[in-house]
């Protein structure tokens, strides 16, 4: 395990939630599932904690109950290849949850990711602020981040 990894709370579907996210990321697995004892914390045999990976990051999930949700305060960015990796992920992601705007999605368990094309920070990072802005100004517009019209943005005169 590494130094930090993240632990995300969840109600009773810590287990479907581990499930669904390694089916979507490559190099992704479930690590291991511990299940409550005849002590509790829960009934016994219920799912208390998972540990898996996605595409190589170690977490931690644990069925705590319905105190904590989660917000978009914390979320989990996906530095995505291109466009069609977006747009796979977009899609999975979406599915039964919330599209954000500026590349923000809320999945079917509240959780946020942000699927941002490596070309944003590129383009975003330019010495020419005037460019920069331009590509700024286009991603503010979008839901799902289009990386052509970002490249579209970029290159106006």
């Amino acid at each position: 395990m590494k130094k930090i990894t993240p632990f995300l709370w969840f109600n009773g579907n810590a287990e479907e939630a581990m499930s669904f996210y390694v089916s979507i990321f490559k190099n992704s697995k479930v690590l291991s599932v511990s299940r409550s004892g005849a002590s509790g914390p829960g009934p016994e045999g219920t799912v208390m904690s998972v540990n898996f990976k996605l595409d190589g990051q170690e977490f931690i999930a644990l069925n705590g109950g319905p105190e904590f949700k989660f917000t978009p305060a914390v979320s989990l960015y996906v530095n995505c290849e291109d466009q069609e990796e977006v747009d796979a992920l977009w899609k999975k992601l979406s599915k039964g949850g919330e599209v954000l705007q500026c590349g923000w999605v809320k999945d079917k368990f509240g959780m946020c990711w942000q699927i941002i094309p490596k070309v944003l920070g590129v383009l975003m990072g330019d010495k020419d602020k005037v460019k920069a802005a331009r590509v700024m100004e286009a991603m503010l517009k979008m839901k799902k981040i289009e990386t052509a019209k970002l490249i579209k943005a970029y290159g106006k005169k």
